[in-house]
């Protein structure tokens, strides 16, 4: 069975020795002689963040495309899976890095972190972009540099970078609606988890308990910030894990029923239609 293409950052990335790993480049380095940069479906297992200041292409992300233009930023979590084609004469900055780089025991760095990671996209105004690019040009100038506590100045500039994206970021895809703090970050904390752990953990209770709250409690929060129930919030992502696997990868129904812990197949493929109209196997013909 073929899973979905992982990336991962390159061990030779790694120049301390550690676990923590970080890359950033210059967009116009990655062409070289090319025209048109294409990557298939895959997902990462780090974050993946695209500012660019002039852009043409498209990327898709979880299966929405957005056309690319000038003074856009991306940002993906790990485990999304996203196809992106970039055309000649973008500009701008490609950063990466894993979780063990900039997730501290900072609550308000991951709380940043969560949020421009569950927007994905925003688009942003001129004078608002360059204040960012200044943020990401400081950055590439300590990473190439490499002088000492250079790893320390860019996770403080990450926090920068994010504080003001948040701030600035507008235009979003994200769900979230304006309301409280408190319900909006104990939101994107439960989008978070279902990323990590929706195979082998579907019940609203696990979830409820890993947040220490009560179903009752992740129910009022889910409602009344997006208007679905906890469950409903559970089915929906399920669904989008279907999709990744059913469109990244040509394995049979019966498979990816399996890869999402299903093991009932017949079941999985009634839970798929409910929620979508269509069997598994007429989703990917029709998307496809």
């Amino acid at each position: 069975m073929k899973k979905i293409p992982v990336r991962q950052l390159a061990e030779s990335q790694n120049k301390r020795g550690t676990l923590e790993m970080f890359n950033i480049r210059q967009v116009s380095d990655l062409f070289g002689d090319k025209e048109i940069i294409n990557h298939e479906l895959h997902r990462h297992d780090f974050f993946f963040v695209l500012a660019l200041k002039n852009g043409n292409g498209v990327h898709e992300i979880d299966f929405n495309a957005i056309d690319l233009s000038e003074n856009s930023i991306f940002v993906l979590r790990p485990g999304q899976v996203h196809q992106l084609t970039l055309m000649a004469k973008c500009s701008g900055y490609l950063m990466e890095f894993n979780t063990e780089f900039y997730h501290s025991d900072n609550t308000l760095s991951n709380q940043r972190l969560r949020k421009a990671g569950n927007r994905n996209f925003c688009k942003v105004e001129d004078a608002r972009y360059d204040k960012l690019e200044a943020v990401l040009s400081y950055i590439f100038n300590e990473y190439v540099d490499k002088s000492d506590g250079y790893q320390d100045i860019i996770k403080a500039n990450l926090d920068i970078f994010f504080i003001e994206l948040t701030r600035q970021s507008r235009n979003s895809n994200a769900v979230i609606a304006n309301s409280g703090s408190y319900q909006q970050e104990r939101l994107e904390e439960f989008l978070e988890l279902l990323e990590l752990h929706i195979i082998g953990q579907k019940q609203v209770s696990y979830y409820a308990d890993e947040m220490s709250l009560s179903p009752y409690q992740l129910n009022e929060i889910t409602k009344s910030i997006v208007g679905k129930t906890a469950s409903d919030v559970i089915n929906s992502h399920i669904i989008l894990e279907a999709k990744r696997y059913l469109l990244a990868t040509p394995n049979q129904v019966k498979d990816v029923a399996y890869q999402l812990g299903y093991e009932d197949v017949s079941y999985f493929i009634r839970f798929f239609k409910r929620h979508t109209g269509h069997s598994p196997d007429i989703f990917r013909s029709n998307f496809r």
